[in-house]
């Protein structure tokens, strides 16, 4: 599924339809908005709301930009805090302060009343809950922005879960997404971020990710394929999902019990092996990544229960992760690269994984990447940690506007919380060190004379096809060519913006003349043009014109002025 990417017609903001909720956002924006402005030339002092004047709690410091980013997002719904928290996983894109901000939104709301609730329910499973299960509790395990969760029991006796979507919120999330779908496009001419950042091509990932969450079948699907994938391998364990009950906005599921991953205490307060668990989740994790090429993109501790056998249960499928086989062979390019202290290498990969554009300075980025690998030569894998690696990369990253793709970001995540939760439960966990001999065998299967033989044999076919193909092709070329039916498209990005400067230039220009003739026109009026009642109103029209056109005057230049410190 590829998300659409609009393109509005100027002013794309005042569409009917967008009214009401633009209005909303730019509301909340300015009160969160006007104090950075002044807090830019040190007046912060100057703006009372900066304490809490304006519905956040009051305090005596100021809020922070940062902080107001924050708050402003947990109040403009669902969109926007999902958008705040995959922000707030890109170091590659915003600094420190900002993530450590947004990783505080809480992904909660308000409880949707129950019978609005059952009426969901009764519009989408066709009758009410009381009918379909034999318990259902009216009060919710969990309220979060999209979907609100109620345990329950089937007929037949087995304890379910199921999360009903929140009214209204698909409208909400489709009305802001084309809004920021909207920005994004206007960014890439307007503004320095979004010519160094393709911003339409982050908000199409999230609008993927987003309209992915908000079909509940699409997570049952997730759920069926990750319990098909560990079927066999008995550390972990994924709910059923009972397709009978669920719909595009309901999701009935096996409940599912045990202690949260994160309880140190209560694992050991029931006897379970805390290194066992440990290992189990980073198990996990690598078979996900290199064997099934699918993840879970969501690995907090609340979506992760240990059983008494120290067996994983996993919950919530609707964020989940795709690896291919171009990109597993250059993360395994990077680790040969880490481990050879091949800072050209590791260049070389971040241009296959298209983060490093033509805007990239190569030389000061390999020297980056140089000083990053110094930095662990002569160490053994059992003193590298996941965790610091990560975090240099993506330093790295932004020190030189590199933009990641977002599965890699996810898969960086998932290592660093991986071996953070394995060091919680076992502080002697090294990720490196566990993993080391998984992916030496990952490596070598890759490039086994049976793994090279079937991609050689594809490669032959595809090579043979396409040379069959090819006398077709160039003759149905060349027939366009001598028609005179083939056109070519050039766009250049630099271009476009001098063409802009010139098409300002031009209109500056031409408001001028028409300045000036105005002004000759009132005075030739006053000397050749004498009405009947002239002599009374005249001075009157003069001087209002002559006055209109000192502050028409007094813009133009104002606007040049501007723009030449611009």
């Amino acid at each position: 599924m590829n998300s659409k990417s609009y393109v509005f017609p100027k002013p794309w903001f005042v569409r009917n339809h967008l009214l009401r909720r633009w209005r909303e956002i730019a509301s909340i924006l300015t009160r969160h908005g006007l104090g950075w402005i002044l807090a830019e030339v040190g007046s912060e002092s100057l703006i009372p709301f900066e304490r809490g004047w304006l519905g956040h709690p009051r305090r005596e410091t100021p809020y922070g930009r940062a902080e107001h980013w924050r708050m402003a997002f947990g109040e403009l719904g669902p969109t926007f805090i999902k958008l705040g928290q995959m922000l707030s996983m890109r170091s590659d894109l915003l600094p420190p302060d900002y993530i450590a901000e947004l990783s505080k939104l809480q992904d909660a709301a308000p409880q949707v009343h129950f019978e609005r609730i059952c009426q969901i329910i009764c519009d989408e499973l066709g009758q009410p809950p009381e009918k379909i299960f034999s318990e259902f509790s009216p009060q919710p395990l969990a309220a979060a922005s999209i979907g609100q969760v109620h345990t329950g029991m089937l007929k037949d006796g087995r304890a379910i879960v199921v999360k009903v979507q929140r009214p209204g919120v698909r409208e909400q999330v489709e009305q802001d997404l084309e809004i920021l779908f909207g920005l994004a496009e206007w960014s890439k001419t307007h503004t320095a971020l979004g010519r160094t950042y393709d911003l339409s091509a982050l908000v199409d990932e999230f609008a993927f990710t987003l309209r992915n969450e908000l079909d509940y079948r699409r997570e049952g699907q997730n759920a069926d394929r990750f319990r098909r994938n560990f079927t066999d391998y008995p550390g972990i364990h994924v709910p059923q999902v009972y397709w009978e009950y669920t719909t595009d906005r309901v999701l009935t599921m096996e409940r599912v019990g045990g202690i949260n991953i994160a309880d140190v205490a209560e694992l050991d307060q029931a006897g379970i092996s805390r290194r066992m668990v440990a290992e189990n989740a980073v198990n996990l994790m690598l078979k996900e990544v290199f064997e099934f090429g699918f993840f879970h993109a969501d690995p907090h501790p609340g979506n992760f229960f240990v059983q008494p056998d120290a067996s994983i249960a996993l919950i919530d499928f609707g964020m989940v992760g795709y690896v291919n086989q171009e990109l597993q062979d250059v993360l395994l390019s990077v680790g040969l690269a880490v481990t050879r202290q091949d800072a050209e290498r590791l260049s070389d990969a971040f241009f296959a994984l298209g983060v490093a554009q033509g805007n990239v300075n190569r030389v000061t980025l390999l020297r980056d990447l140089d000083d990053f690998l110094s930095q662990y030569a002569g160490r053994s894998i059992q003193e590298l940690a996941a965790t610091q690696v990560t975090s240099e990369v993506l330093n790295i990253a932004f020190r030189h506007r590199l933009q990641l793709p977002g599965t890699l970001v996810m898969l960086l995540r998932l290592m660093a919380m991986s071996e953070a939760l394995g060091a919680r439960l076992a502080p002697d966990f090294r990720l490196f060190e566990f993993a080391e001999p998984y992916l030496r065998q990952v490596w070598f299967q890759n490039r086994s004379p049976e793994t090279i033989g079937r991609r050689l044999v594809r490669s032959i076919i595809d090579a043979t096809e396409f040379s069959i193909e090819l006398p077709r092709r160039s003759m149905r070329l060349l027939n366009q060519l001598e028609q005179g039916e083939l056109a070519f498209n050039v766009h250049h990005e630099s271009l476009d913006e001098v063409v802009q400067q010139f098409q300002r230039m031009t209109n500056r220009l031409a408001l001028a003349i028409l300045l000036a003739a105005t002004i000759v026109a009132l005075g030739l009026v006053m000397v050749i043009y004498h009405p009947l009642g002239w002599e009374q109103y005249g001075g009157w029209v003069f001087g209002i014109g002559f006055l209109l056109s000192l502050a028409f005057g007094g813009r133009l230049m104002w606007n040049m002025w501007w723009s030449g410190r611009k």
